[in-house]
Parts: structure tokens; sequence; C-alpha cells
């Protein structure tokens, strides 16, 4: 893991320095959109809706749309609001965990000692654990003004960034205000089923069915040949104005190459339709098939 911001954890006159890192990953298999006539890859451009130019990265400031009127916000007007200037994660205040709703979770960072002696840190740790508190902290992340959680896992410890509280949407459901009536011998039977599947959570036991089996189809298509040559296919890129050198050329015998691979063994025994007459502008590629 690569540390993704350097700083300080700081209550009272204790300073913890520390180092922060992603606490999690995507597990997902990487696809990307391909033309499904002859596989070519589709790329998405950053074209003007006025002029109709590719404009790069460097040229885009950001805008803001009320629906009538659009703002512009240029480089130098973000730059003016509240951004990393603080290298701190200040604590606000110590709360029962069990006050911070899992529904305000996001994204959940590892903090590491950065410092000769962790003992700073392990104090810090100790003290949550003894405590059962939560901190609430508050740090600069990104050009953002992020509200976390500052908890105890194992031995680490672990920031949840939170939502702010008019991110989190208020549930009102007019069904639920009618009269339920529920007896007794139900909610006994209900809680017997409960009780029937009752287990200790472990989640090395379950699997992502899903990925398992996409990887499990695109090893056999590799291994069966259905495939295009990477290589051949795309080539080395180049890119003029954001826009990619067309490759089509390779790209074709690629895609006649793996097709006549998987067609030695398919079509073995049956006549040949009789062939179309070449268009001018489409060469036949002189590579042999593998």
């Amino acid at each position: 893991m690569r540390s993704i911001w350097k700083g300080a954890l700081t209550f009272g006159l204790v300073n913890v320095p520390v180092k922060v890192y992603a606490a999690t990953e995507d597990h997902d298999v990487s696809l990307h959109q391909v033309h499904n006539a002859d596989g070519g890859r589709i790329r998405y451009q950053r074209r003007c809706e006025v002029c109709g130019e590719i404009v790069a990265y460097s040229d885009i400031d950001r805008a803001y749309d009320d629906g009538d009127r659009t703002v512009v916000l240029t480089d130098e007007d973000l730059k003016s609001l509240p951004s990393e200037r603080s290298r701190e994660i200040d604590v606000v205040e110590f709360v029962p965990s069990d006050q911070v709703d899992p529904i305000t979770y996001d994204k959940s960072y590892f903090l590491e000692p950065d410092s000769a002696s962790p003992k700073a840190y392990v104090l810090l740790r100790r003290t949550l654990e003894q405590t059962d508190r939560t901190a609430i902290v508050r740090f600069s992340l990104r050009q953002k003004t992020r509200l976390a959680a500052l908890r105890v896992r194992g031995d680490v410890l672990m920031l949840q960034t939170l939502l702010w509280a008019d991110e989190v949407r208020e549930a009102s459901f007019p069904s639920l205000n009618e009269s339920v009536r529920i007896s007794g011998k139900e909610l006994e039977l209900s809680a017997s089923l409960v009780e029937s599947f009752s287990s200790d959570f472990d989640p090395d036991e379950f699997v992502d069915e899903y990925q398992k089996e996409l990887k499990t189809l695109i090893a056999a298509k590799l291994e069966k040949g259905d495939a295009i040559d990477t290589d051949a296919t795309f080539g080395e890129q180049e890119e003029e104005g954001g826009e990619v050198i067309d490759l089509m050329a390779a790209l074709r015998a690629s895609v006649e190459r793996s097709r006549a691979s998987r067609g030695k063994s398919d079509d073995a025994g049956e006549a040949e339709p009789e062939a179309e007459p070449e268009k001018p502008k489409r060469k036949r590629s002189t590579k042999k098939a593998s």
C-alpha cells in the first residue's frame, strides 16, 4: 500500500504524526467497451459542444448550471476556497461509539504511525478502546473538507469519512404509518425462524460469485482462442489533440486471423460460399493465421 496523505492527529496538546492509506480496494474485473462488429476499442473524447474541438484537460474549467444560467469556475476561483492548507486531523469531540449511525459511513482509511516512537499512537488507540469512544475529526483531503470518525480496528487506528447530515435522505413512507396488528404467535414463529439461521458472521465465507464466473468465462475464451491479439489490434497509440490514430488495418488483420483460427474447426467439411468481389480500398493481410 502507498500512503495518500501525511499529517498529524491533534487533540489538545497531543500530536500524533500519521500516514493515511486507503483501506479498501475494488476486486471487479476491468472491462473495456468495444465495437461488436470488429472488436475496436470505444474511446471517449472531451469535445466542446460549441466549437466542436477536442479539448485538452489543462484547458477545462468547471461550471455550475442552475437550469437557466451557467457559472464558470476557474482554477483561481477554486484555489480561493478552503483546501489542503492544513496537514492536521483535528479531533472535534469524543462521542459514544453507538451514536455514529452506520448509514453515514463513506470511505475507509488506515492510519500508520509516522514517527520514531509509536507511543502517542498506541496511547490514543488504547484510550479509545477503554472508553468505548469514537473521535469525530475534521481534515482536508483532495481539496475538500471532510468529517470523519476515528476508531480502532484491531491494532490499527482508522478513519471513516462521514456523509454530511444533509447528504442522508429522510425515509418517509406513508404505508408505514398504518396500524398493523402482530400476534404473539406470529412474533414467536418469526423469532424461531431467525434463530434457525443464526450464526457468527465470517466475511471470508462469502465469495463474489459473479466475478468468479466472469474470470472463468474469460479464461475459457482465452484457452479456446476466442480472442483478439492486443498488439496487432491496438498497436502503439499516439494522440494528436486528443484523437487516437486510426489502426483499422491492424484491427482488420487481427480479427480475420482470430476468425480464421476458429473457423478451421467449426467449418471443417462444409462448402465455402463464393467469395464476394474485393473492394479496392480493402487489402488482404499477408499475415498467416497463428
